[in-house]
């Protein structure tokens, strides 16, 4: 086997272990809110600016819509959000917040800064991950 090669599936290794732990950090916090990692996912994009089309939710976090929709749908049983098709585009459908993420606003939040503790890393290190992590998971188009 190559260098490159051996390096390469190293790579993959360590990406794949490191998503792993990532999701399993944040079972602790999220399972007493009911929540998934994708699922956090989401409510922490919508927290960022909702409501949003399911499309532009997909989008933002990569997913494709056979993964978005159904991620919304038990989100919109669990009582999380609300679907409602766009008055201006009715093939649109618009994802909103409702009163109960609102009431656990800070716990959502709360649970990147223990994360962010459980890295070990300084602000600066993980600065740099993420940036580089970012620029991994969305190529520039040369």
């Amino acid at each position: 086997m190559k260098k490159s090669q051996t390096v390469g599936m190293q790579l993959s290794f360590a990406l794949y272990g490191a998503a792993n732990r990532m999701a399993r950090m944040h079972k602790p916090f999220l399972e007493p809110l009911g929540l998934t990692f994708p699922q956090y996912l989401v409510l922490l994009e919508l927290l960022n600016g909702s409501p949003l089309s399911v499309g532009t939710l997909g989008a933002r976090l990569d997913m494709d819509t056979g993964t978005i929709t159904p991620l919304v749908k038990r989100l919109e049983t669990a009582g999380f959000v609300s679907r409602t098709r766009d008055p201006d585009d009715e093939r649109r459908v618009l994802v909103d917040l409702t009163p109960r993420v609102e009431s656990i606003r800070d716990e959502i939040w709360n649970i990147g800064q223990k994360i962010k503790s459980a890295c070990k890393l300084d602000e600066q290190g993980l600065i740099e991950l993420r940036d580089t992590l970012t620029d991994l998971s969305r190529p520039r188009q040369d």
